[in-house]
């Protein structure tokens, strides 16, 4: 079992920067992949980024791809460093955990089994 809390969410101005964090905890030994996805209201979630934890390799969604950063701190600790953010990048953030990461399947939602509850990110101009 493994759980996840994300953190870090948040109002901004457009061309703001925020980091978000996600707190990883249980057995993570059998997962190569982590990854960060949004959704905004009356859409789909989208993958934005994601990471092949044993060897630290992003992949980004093109509509963030020089604005974001993934990053794994540690064992623990999943971020997502946001900057240059515009009203598009508004909804619930949420971080997961998968065995599965071959781009572009790596922001397929359905590759990943476990997921957190989600941080808010308001983009307002």
């Amino acid at each position: 079992q493994v759980n996840l809390l994300e953190s870090g969410g948040g109002s901004v101005q457009v061309g703001g920067s925020l980091r978000l964090s996600c707190s990883v905890s249980g057995d993570t030994t059998r997962y190569n992949a982590m990854a960060w996805f949004r959704q905004a209201p009356g859409q789909a979630r989208e993958g934005v980024a994601s990471i092949y934890t044993p060897r630290g390799t992003p992949y980004y969604a093109d509509s963030v791809k020089g604005r974001f950063t993934i990053s794994r701190d540690n064992q623990n600790t999943l971020s997502l460093q946001m900057s240059s953010l515009n009203v598009h990048d508004s909804g619930i953030y949420y971080c997961a955990v998968g065995s599965f990461w071959t781009p572009p399947q790596a922001l397929n939602a359905p590759r990943y089994l476990y997921w957190g509850q989600g941080t808010q990110v308001t983009v307002s101009s």
